[in-house]
């Protein structure tokens, strides 16, 4: 019996390795301290409050849209949009299961939004903008679904050799580095585009950066 119970608990100390190593191992390939690290910083960049109507693009698995409802409250409203099928049919059945009402799930395209014009007081893009393809119309199409006095998020980070290697982003234009988007050509193309730099952060986690734009008013004719 005493082999038996040293045999058990090896296997115990065994799993809770393998476990542990697996949870590591996610860990570094998503981010640590992510989403828990950065929602409350966003919401207090970004000044979410009740009422609010926000967007997040490319919203994945939807943990930063569906914590955004619980800042805009029933008064204000969640967009979250989805280009893989997969990610929009199961971001579908998870919205379907909490019953809200002002939670909208979209398909997303390559060169739109698909938000509605002028809707949003806060759009976020959290490692999305170097996979886009088409970053000129998509910029266009950010802000033309920003309000007037609107804000602009994008977190993400420079190009690294490591992902490049073993995750090559496909048909991104060639001067993106490799995996990643240096902060330079980021912030160059969305001020094309009629935004203008509210704020750098530099020291978001992961090595990341966090670019805070405001919707510049269209030019006086």
């Amino acid at each position: 019996m005493k082999n038996h119970g040293n045999c058990e608990s090896s296997k115990r100390r065994l799993i809770f390795l393998l476990v542990s190593l697996t949870l590591i191992a996610v860990s570094l390939a998503v981010g640590a301290g992510q989403p828990d690290e950065e929602i409350p910083r966003l919401a207090k960049i970004l000044g979410w409050k009740a009422g609010d109507v926000i967007a997040d693009v490319g919203a994945g698995e939807g943990q930063y849209a569906f914590a955004a409802h619980s800042y805009v409250g029933s008064k204000g409203k969640v967009y979250a949009t989805e280009l893989d099928p997969k990610k929009l049919a199961a971001l579908k059945t998870e919205a379907g299961h909490r019953g809200w009402k002002n939670f909208e799930v979209l398909e997303a395209a390559e060169k739109e939004t698909n938000l509605p014009v002028a809707c949003c007081d806060a759009i976020l893009l959290r490692r999305v903008y170097h996979h886009l393809t088409a970053p000129v119309e998509m910029d266009a199409s950010l802000y033309k679904s920003l309000k007037p006095s609107g804000v602009l998020v994008v977190i993400e980070f420079p190009p690294r050799a490591s992902l490049t290697a073993s995750d090559p982003v496909k048909g991104v234009p060639a001067n993106r580095g490799g995996h990643g988007i240096p902060q330079k050509i980021l912030t160059e193309e969305l001020t094309a585009a009629g935004f203008v730099v509210d704020k750098i952060y530099n020291d978001w986690p992961d090595d990341d950066y966090c670019v805070l734009f405001r919707k510049a008013p269209p030019p006086a004719h």
